[in-house]
């Protein structure tokens, strides 16, 4: 059950291409990827929304259009916006990205996971599509977070790489 009166934003809506099928169907111990962010996102976030795929926004668009449109559906001041190829993310992790949040906060490898508050929105439509550009362009605090957790699945072999 969430703890937090926070948005969170699934991604889910890359081309998987190097991984060969949806990343989010992939198996992950006893889920899939994106079973286990819903879940994750879930445990911190009142408020949930997968963009991508059948989400909010059309495949393939990138994570800046996918951010604006969970920031438009958002009722919540803050957002969490993670990748559904981020296994090893943990609650705590999402928690110190919103409480670290001004107008944005990142892990110290960036651009995600990431927070960002619903009144930066403007920064995510002015149709620059690099993440980074738009982050570099807010008050965006920089957090240090474990190594690990920041992992992400690109390959099949990425997958069992971190299930090892």
């Amino acid at each position: 059950m969430a703890d937090r009166a926070l948005t969170g934003i699934l991604l889910a809506g890359g081309a998987s291409t190097r991984f060969g099928s949806p990343k989010s169907l992939a198996r992950f111990g006893d889920e899939t990827l994106g079973e286990r962010a819903w879940r994750l996102l879930g445990e911190v976030c009142e408020e949930r929304f997968v963009v991508g795929g059948d989400g909010l926004a059309d495949p393939g668009t990138g994570p800046v259009a996918a951010i604006a449109a969970g920031l438009r559906a958002a009722t919540n001041e803050v957002a969490i916006a993670i990748p559904v190829d981020m296994p090893l993310l943990t609650a705590g992790a999402l928690r110190s990205l919103a409480d670290a949040c001004r107008e944005a906060a990142v892990a110290q490898a960036g651009p995600l996971p990431c927070a960002v508050a619903r009144g930066a929105l403007p920064a995510f439509e002015t149709g620059e599509r690099a993440l980074r550009t738009v982050l570099a362009r807010l008050d965006t605090a920089r957090i240090e977070l474990d190594e690990k957790l920041l992992a992400n699945v690109n390959t099949p072999a990425d997958l069992d790489t971190l299930a090892s």
